[in-house]
């Protein structure tokens, strides 16, 4: 009867033990999934640390806050408000500099006036004369009025690039969500009009890349495969050597010379 009893007691002191383990790694799993689903603002409404702009050392004149958005004025110009000239070096698109990203899924939402151009940028490196000739861009632009009120600076633009079926027309690998000039946003996307926001999306792992636009995915690629090595030979980037080829960057968003408004940009790393 003793050894029997011992023998229970025995094995409850090692069930113990093993529950005790499973709910100690149950809880440093939960840890590590929690940290997993953390998600790091770059922009809460309320700071602009951490930007300035690329090639620069400070933020551009003309990024400012507004109503809790990081917007681009294009009234404002490089000069201070006596008029003298603003002592500002480096370009007016912008980075979120305080640290580069790998894999991640990045969210933002912004809106443009008619006729506005932008794009977000990832795996940006400084050095070059601007960001796409690195960096990968998911294109903001409106869609339906762009072409209407820039008819020559498209056509020209497209035909240097060899597009010479009416030119005059924006192109798929040119419009809202495409991966510019590497793979189309779809004709049936939900885009809102202009003067309204909307949410963007990117997801990016070396196995897949996908492009969100309003809650749905237009597309997905992966990097650095055949595929995607032909289409960057094949058109815009073909004379790009470092275009796409960095696996680690900024964050960067456009400014193109016309008004545009961004909230809400928070980054998860996968």
């Amino acid at each position: 009867m003793k050894k029997l009893i011992t023998i229970l007691t025995i094995t409850l002191i090692l069930f113990s033990c093993k529950e005790a383990k499973k709910e100690e790694k149950s809880e440093a799993t939960v840890a590590t999934e929690n940290k997993a689903d953390e998600w790091i603002y770059l922009f809460d409404g309320t700071s602009t640390e951490g930007w300035r702009g690329y090639n620069g050392k400070t933020l551009p004149p003309g990024w400012v806050i507004e109503d809790s958005t990081l917007t681009f004025k294009s009234d404002l110009d490089l000069k201070k408000s006596n008029g003298s000239e603003e002592d500002y070096e480096g370009g007016k698109d912008i980075i979120y500099a305080a640290e580069e990203f790998d894999n991640f899924e990045l969210y933002l939402e912004w809106k443009i006036p008619a006729g506005a151009n932008s794009g977000i940028f990832y795996h940006l490196k400084e050095g070059y004369d601007s960001p796409p000739k690195v960096s990968p861009e998911y294109q903001l632009i409106d869609d339906l009025g762009y072409a209407k009120m820039h008819p020559k600076e498209l056509t020209a633009y497209n035909i240097s690039l060899g597009y010479t079926d009416k030119p005059e027309e924006l192109k798929p690998l040119q419009s809202t969500g495409a991966d510019y000039a590497m793979h189309p946003a779809p004709a049936d996307k939900i885009l809102h009009p202009v003067g309204e926001w909307n949410s963007s999306k990117i997801v990016f792992t070396p196995e897949r890349v996908e492009h969100w636009l309003n809650g749905q995915m237009l597309f997905s690629f992966v990097p650095w495969d055949e595929a995607w090595t032909e289409q960057k030979n094949s058109d815009k980037w073909k004379n790009s050597e470092d275009y796409g080829k960095y696996k680690t960057g900024y964050i960067g968003l456009q400014d193109h010379s016309s008004p545009i408004w961004f909230r809400n940009i928070k980054i998860k790393k996968l």
